[in-house]
Protein backbone atom coordinates (compact mmCIF):
# COMPACT_ATOMS: atom_id res chain seq x y z
CA UNK A 1 0.00 0.00 0.00
CA UNK A 2 2.92 2.54 0.38
CA UNK A 3 1.77 4.36 3.46
CA UNK A 4 2.72 7.75 3.62
CA UNK A 5 3.58 9.66 7.16
CA UNK A 6 2.46 13.49 6.50
CA UNK A 7 4.42 15.66 8.94
CA UNK A 8 2.71 19.27 8.83
CA UNK A 9 4.17 21.96 10.82
CA UNK A 10 5.33 25.77 10.55
CA UNK A 11 9.01 24.19 11.04
CA UNK A 12 10.18 27.94 11.91
CA UNK A 13 13.15 26.79 11.72
CA UNK A 14 13.23 22.89 11.68
CA UNK A 15 15.89 21.19 13.79
CA UNK A 16 16.91 17.95 14.90
CA UNK A 17 13.33 17.27 16.67
CA UNK A 18 11.54 17.25 13.80
CA UNK A 19 14.36 15.50 11.93
CA UNK A 20 14.67 12.27 14.57
CA UNK A 21 10.88 12.09 14.87
CA UNK A 22 9.91 11.74 11.29
CA UNK A 23 12.67 9.29 10.72
CA UNK A 24 11.73 7.09 13.93
CA UNK A 25 8.05 6.62 12.37
CA UNK A 26 9.74 6.24 9.13
CA UNK A 27 11.28 3.09 10.46
CA UNK A 28 9.00 1.62 12.97
CA UNK A 29 5.95 1.88 10.96
CA UNK A 30 7.49 1.08 8.11
CA UNK A 31 6.54 4.31 6.02
CA UNK A 32 7.10 4.46 2.45
CA UNK A 33 7.91 7.75 2.72
CA UNK A 34 7.22 11.24 5.17
CA UNK A 35 6.02 14.06 3.39
CA UNK A 36 7.02 17.29 5.19
CA UNK A 37 4.44 20.36 4.51
CA UNK A 38 5.42 23.50 5.99
CA UNK A 39 2.15 25.33 7.08
CA UNK A 40 1.65 28.24 4.68
CA UNK A 41 -1.28 30.17 6.58
CA UNK A 42 -1.03 28.77 10.48
CA UNK A 43 -4.35 29.29 11.19
CA UNK A 44 -3.62 29.09 14.94
CA UNK A 45 -0.61 30.82 15.38
CA UNK A 46 -0.91 33.93 13.16
CA UNK A 47 2.54 35.31 11.73
CA UNK A 48 5.62 33.02 11.31
CA UNK A 49 8.86 34.69 11.67
CA UNK A 50 10.84 33.25 8.68
CA UNK A 51 8.49 33.11 5.02
CA UNK A 52 6.99 30.23 4.04
CA UNK A 53 9.42 29.85 0.64
CA UNK A 54 11.98 30.37 3.46
CA UNK A 55 10.80 28.03 5.42
CA UNK A 56 10.15 25.13 2.89
CA UNK A 57 14.03 26.08 1.79
CA UNK A 58 14.93 25.09 4.89
CA UNK A 59 13.24 21.73 4.73
CA UNK A 60 14.37 21.11 2.03
CA UNK A 61 18.34 21.02 2.68
CA UNK A 62 17.36 19.89 5.93
CA UNK A 63 16.21 16.23 4.74
CA UNK A 64 18.52 16.43 1.60
CA UNK A 65 20.05 12.60 0.80
CA UNK A 66 17.58 11.02 3.43
CA UNK A 67 15.94 8.17 1.71
CA UNK A 68 12.22 8.31 2.29
CA UNK A 69 12.22 11.83 3.25
CA UNK A 70 9.94 13.65 0.67
CA UNK A 71 9.14 18.02 0.78
CA UNK A 72 5.85 19.24 -0.35
CA UNK A 73 4.72 22.57 -0.84
CA UNK A 74 1.26 22.17 -1.48
CA UNK A 75 0.34 24.77 1.82
CA UNK A 76 2.35 27.31 0.77
CA UNK A 77 0.64 27.28 -2.84
CA UNK A 78 -3.03 26.97 -1.58
CA UNK A 79 -4.78 30.66 -0.40
CA UNK A 80 -6.05 30.87 2.88
CA UNK A 81 -5.10 29.12 6.28
CA UNK A 82 -3.47 25.90 6.25
CA UNK A 83 -5.92 23.33 7.47
CA UNK A 84 -5.14 19.88 7.89
CA UNK A 85 -8.13 19.02 7.02
CA UNK A 86 -7.71 20.37 3.75
CA UNK A 87 -4.16 19.21 2.97
CA UNK A 88 -5.14 15.47 3.57
CA UNK A 89 -7.83 15.64 1.71
CA UNK A 90 -6.49 16.62 -1.46
CA UNK A 91 -3.51 14.02 -0.63
CA UNK A 92 -6.48 11.22 -0.38
CA UNK A 93 -7.27 12.50 -4.10
CA UNK A 94 -3.91 12.22 -5.39
CA UNK A 95 -3.71 9.08 -3.66
CA UNK A 96 -6.84 7.46 -3.13
CA UNK A 97 -5.24 4.00 -2.29
CA UNK A 98 -2.43 4.45 -0.10
CA UNK A 99 -2.22 5.13 4.06
CA UNK A 100 -2.14 8.27 5.05
CA UNK A 101 -0.53 8.52 8.35
CA UNK A 102 -1.05 12.19 10.04
CA UNK A 103 1.86 12.71 12.51
CA UNK A 104 1.05 14.69 15.43
CA UNK A 105 2.82 15.09 19.24
CA UNK A 106 0.40 14.09 22.25
CA UNK A 107 0.47 18.36 23.20
CA UNK A 108 -1.45 18.49 19.54
CA UNK A 109 -3.29 15.48 19.65
CA UNK A 110 -4.37 17.00 22.91
CA UNK A 111 -5.75 19.82 21.34
CA UNK A 112 -7.26 18.34 18.41
CA UNK A 113 -10.84 19.48 19.22
CA UNK A 114 -9.72 22.81 18.94
CA UNK A 115 -9.16 22.05 14.97
CA UNK A 116 -11.05 23.19 11.96
CA UNK A 117 -12.91 19.84 11.48
CA UNK A 118 -11.16 17.73 13.09
CA UNK A 119 -13.91 15.25 13.19
CA UNK A 120 -13.12 14.37 10.00
CA UNK A 121 -9.77 13.48 9.93
CA UNK A 122 -9.67 9.84 10.49
CA UNK A 123 -12.11 9.75 7.23
CA UNK A 124 -9.31 10.28 5.48
CA UNK A 125 -6.07 9.33 7.28
CA UNK A 126 -5.04 7.62 10.32
CA UNK A 127 -3.32 9.55 13.12
CA UNK A 128 -0.10 8.60 14.73
CA UNK A 129 0.81 10.39 17.83
CA UNK A 130 4.20 10.76 18.55
CA UNK A 131 4.43 10.07 22.49
CA UNK A 132 7.15 11.41 24.67
CA UNK A 133 7.67 10.93 28.31
CA UNK A 134 5.36 13.51 30.66
CA UNK A 135 2.08 13.19 28.33
CA UNK A 136 -0.30 11.36 28.67
CA UNK A 137 -2.85 9.85 26.41
CA UNK A 138 -6.63 11.30 27.23
CA UNK A 139 -8.45 8.62 28.70
CA UNK A 140 -12.18 10.62 29.36
CA UNK A 141 -14.17 12.80 26.66
CA UNK A 142 -14.43 13.04 23.54
CA UNK A 143 -10.74 12.22 22.61
CA UNK A 144 -10.83 9.36 25.29
CA UNK A 145 -14.11 7.85 23.42
CA UNK A 146 -12.41 8.20 20.05
CA UNK A 147 -9.03 6.68 21.30
CA UNK A 148 -11.24 3.52 22.74
CA UNK A 149 -13.40 3.48 19.10
CA UNK A 150 -9.69 3.82 16.86
CA UNK A 151 -6.80 3.33 18.69
CA UNK A 152 -4.67 0.52 17.67
CA UNK A 153 -1.23 -1.10 19.05
CA UNK A 154 -0.84 -2.93 15.60
CA UNK A 155 1.15 -1.20 13.49
CA UNK A 156 -0.28 -3.27 10.18
CA UNK A 157 -3.44 -1.77 10.88
CA UNK A 158 -1.90 0.99 9.30
CA UNK A 159 -0.83 -0.82 6.57
CA UNK A 160 -4.24 -2.72 5.82
CA UNK A 161 -6.51 -0.05 6.08
CA UNK A 162 -6.05 3.76 4.09
CA UNK A 163 -7.44 5.63 7.24
CA UNK A 164 -9.30 5.54 10.56
CA UNK A 165 -7.33 4.37 13.43
CA UNK A 166 -4.83 5.98 15.89
CA UNK A 167 -1.40 4.57 17.14
CA UNK A 168 0.53 6.12 19.74
CA UNK A 169 4.33 5.48 19.02
CA UNK A 170 7.10 6.31 21.82
CA UNK A 171 10.00 8.44 20.46
CA UNK A 172 13.07 9.81 21.62
CA UNK A 173 12.78 12.72 23.50
CA UNK A 174 14.97 15.75 21.83
CA UNK A 175 14.44 18.69 24.01
CA UNK A 176 14.68 21.46 21.03
CA UNK A 177 12.32 24.44 20.63
CA UNK A 178 11.81 26.39 17.33
CA UNK A 179 10.88 29.55 20.15
CA UNK A 180 13.86 28.52 21.87
CA UNK A 181 16.63 27.98 18.06
CA UNK A 182 15.12 31.50 17.48
CA UNK A 183 15.95 33.48 20.41
CA UNK A 184 19.15 31.94 20.76
CA UNK A 185 19.74 33.37 17.05
CA UNK A 186 18.62 36.80 17.76
CA UNK A 187 20.81 37.08 21.04
CA UNK A 188 24.10 36.76 18.50
CA UNK A 189 24.69 32.92 19.75
CA UNK A 190 25.26 30.15 17.11
CA UNK A 191 22.62 27.06 16.48
CA UNK A 192 25.21 24.54 15.71
CA UNK A 193 24.21 20.92 16.62
CA UNK A 194 20.72 21.78 17.31
CA UNK A 195 20.17 21.18 13.63
CA UNK A 196 21.67 20.37 10.38
CA UNK A 197 24.33 22.80 9.30
CA UNK A 198 22.92 22.97 5.72
CA UNK A 199 20.10 24.96 7.99
CA UNK A 200 22.39 26.93 9.87
CA UNK A 201 24.23 28.17 7.24
CA UNK A 202 20.57 28.86 5.36
CA UNK A 203 19.91 30.74 8.69
CA UNK A 204 23.33 32.84 8.66
CA UNK A 205 23.24 33.45 5.27
CA UNK A 206 20.12 35.18 5.28
CA UNK A 207 20.05 36.90 8.56
CA UNK A 208 16.34 35.61 9.58
CA UNK A 209 16.06 35.49 13.29
CA UNK A 210 18.98 38.11 13.66
CA UNK A 211 16.56 41.09 14.23
CA UNK A 212 15.37 42.08 16.89
CA UNK A 213 11.68 40.61 16.58
CA UNK A 214 11.69 39.49 20.40
CA UNK A 215 11.44 42.92 22.02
Amino acid sequence: MKPIGVFGGTFDPIHYGHLRTAFEMLQALRFHEVRFIPCGDPPHRGTTFADAALRFRMVDVAIAGQRGFVSDDRELKRDGPSYSIDTLTGLRTEFPGRSLGLILGMDAFLGLEKWHRWAEILDVAHIVVAHRPGWRAPDMGSLGKLLTEHGTHRVDDLHESTHGRIHIHAVTQLEIASTEIRELVAAGRDPRFLMPDAVRDVIEETGVYMSDMHE
